[in-house]
């Protein structure tokens, strides 16, 4: 069995607000292997960034709380760990790319500073020779090193980026955390960071978790795939079991509201309605109240898991006992 860098078990994570309980994950389970890069893709609100979060101990507490479930990274129970050792994870067996890299950085500390501080926290290097760390981490990432000594304003949005993947990188973490780390950048250069995380991914050999909400780029960097829907994985696969043997309902809403390239004339088919309240989610399938096939069942009863392989599941009641046989063909 391969060696996995990161395993998630039925992990529950709430938001204890005056409004109501939050419903962030609910039973969210996945892994990652050695090396290998997993998407976890779904819509704003589905519970891809509380995730990643999770796994780095930075939940805001309150109102967030882990109410069960696993975290376990290289066999280690994160959970188990206390606010300190959780500083020795950070930034060193497990870094993030923080979503907006216009926010992500300190505006009165020189980009330099700011990769040689992670330097100096895990390496234990003077501030002389993190320095010169951080220059060659900024020459790596495709940015002259005399710019080290200049402040985030006198960046542009994807030498932004940049920056803050050459902090996320410059421990040489294990796992890796992108959360939507492109989204602030227009096509051309989006192109470019995807191509040097690869490199450096390989590089490095490490693991990944993409949380996007683009398919492009799950179908550009990713190994695996997981979707999300109201804080569950609902559909799992390798890259080609998601994309070429689509199962779930969800899945498919996700893919009929891309374009169509080749028949241009072809409208979008957007998901109809919007998710769930998270204080108010419906007794069976979350995704019942949006799906096209709905039954009975759905409303009243969440959806097993169903293998169609070793590698790809579906949380759906379509594929259970009772309703696989006409579906058979299909399921295969």
């Amino acid at each position: 069995m391969a060696e996995k860098t990161i395993e998630i078990k039925d992990l529950v994570v709430e938001y204890r607000t005056r409004s109501g309980v939050v419903q962030a994950l609910n039973g969210l389970s996945l892994s990652i292997e050695k090396g290998k890069t997993l998407g976890l893709v779904g819509e704003t609100g589905a519970g891809k960034t509380t995730a990643g979060l999770a796994v780095l101990g930075l939940i805001p507490s309150p109102p967030g709380v882990i109410v069960s479930g696993e975290i376990l990274l290289n066999g280690k129970d994160l959970r188990a760990l206390t606010d300190k050792e959780m500083d020795q994870i950070r930034g060193d067996a497990v870094a993030m790319i923080f979503q907006d890299p216009m926010t992500s950085l300190n505006p009165v500390m020189t980009v330099g500073d700011q990769i040689a501080e992670a330097i100096k926290i895990h390496e234990g290097l003077n501030h002389g020779d993190a320095l010169k760390k951080a220059e060659e981490m900024l020459e790596m990432v495709g940015i002259p090193r005399e710019r080290a000594k200049e402040y985030p304003h006198q960046f542009s949005g994807g030498m932004k980026q940049r920056v803050v993947i050459a902090i996320a990188l410059s421990c040489t973490p294990g796992l890796l955390i992108a959360d939507e780390p492109t989204t602030a950048l227009d096509v051309t250069i989006q192109a470019q960071v995807l191509e040097m995380m690869k490199g450096l991914k390989e590089k490095y050999e490490m693991s990944m978790l993409m949380i996007t909400h683009d398919l492009g780029i799950v179908a550009e960097i990713c190994d695996e795939v997981s979707v999300v829907y109201a804080g569950r994985v609902v559909e799992h696969g390798t890259l080609a079991d998601v994309f070429d043997n689509t199962r779930h309902p969800y899945t498919e809403g996700l893919f009929n509201s891309l374009p169509n390239i080749e028949n241009q004339a072809e409208k979008l088919k957007p998901i109809r309605g919007l998710m769930p309240d998270p204080t108010d989610l419906p007794l069976g399938c979350p995704f019942y109240p949006r799906c096209d096939h709905a039954m009975e069942i759905c409303r009243t009863k969440k959806p097993p898991k169903v293998y169609r392989n070793e590698t790809h599941f579906v949380e759906c009641h379509l594929y259970n006992e009772q309703n696989i046989g006409d579906k058979e063909e299909k399921w295969r």
